[in-house]
């Protein structure tokens, strides 16, 4: 994924936003540490006054015959009771983590809660989540660069690269 192609859906993305949410109190959230490059240019791509905040999740491997859980690391400063609040995610994969959050946050009363993804792997999903708001729909790819990481590493990248399994280098 090219920077000019993310930058031209952010900048769509941010649009349909602006519109779904005008006159509407909007809480966006981003999940760190993978989205924050797209959750600051998503950010400045809305226009309209809005609130930020962060969430700091881990997924935690599943034990035999048991699901993933999700560990959260860092939570919300701001309450969310009665706001309209937008989820941030670099990708959505199983639909685990998407699902366990937005439990988690149904229970802070929001008025409304919708999660938006630069990247979407639906040939993984194992759980039905909802993405109202989705950059790309991506193959079965491990992906790097724009926030995203291996093993912490590649974040930095202006750029969405698939990470070659061998070389541990993105292409």
């Amino acid at each position: 994924m090219t920077q000019e192609a993310m930058r031209a859906r952010v900048r769509e993305l941010g649009n349909e936003i602006t519109r779904d949410y005008r006159d509407k109190d909007l809480m966006v959230i981003g999940i760190l540490k993978g989205a924050f490059t797209f959750f600051a240019d998503l950010t400045r791509a809305i226009r309209l006054p809005l609130q930020i905040d962060f969430l700091m999740v881990k997924s935690q491997k599943a034990k035999r015959g048991q699901s993933a859980k999700v560990k959260v690391l860092s939570d919300l400063t701001e309450d969310i009771k009665g706001r309209h609040v937008l989820i941030v995610e670099d990708i959505v994969d199983s639909g685990r983590t998407v699902e366990q959050l937005m439990k988690r946050l149904k229970k802070r009363k929001p008025s409304s809660l919708e999660v938006c993804a630069l990247l979407s792997k639906t040939v993984r999903r194992q759980i039905p989540v909802k993405v109202q708001y989705v950059g790309f729909e991506i193959s079965d790819h491990y992906v790097v660069g724009y926030g995203m990481d291996y093993q912490q590493k590649y974040r930095n990248l202006p750029y969405v690269g698939v990470l070659d399994s061998e070389l541990r280098e993105p292409s």
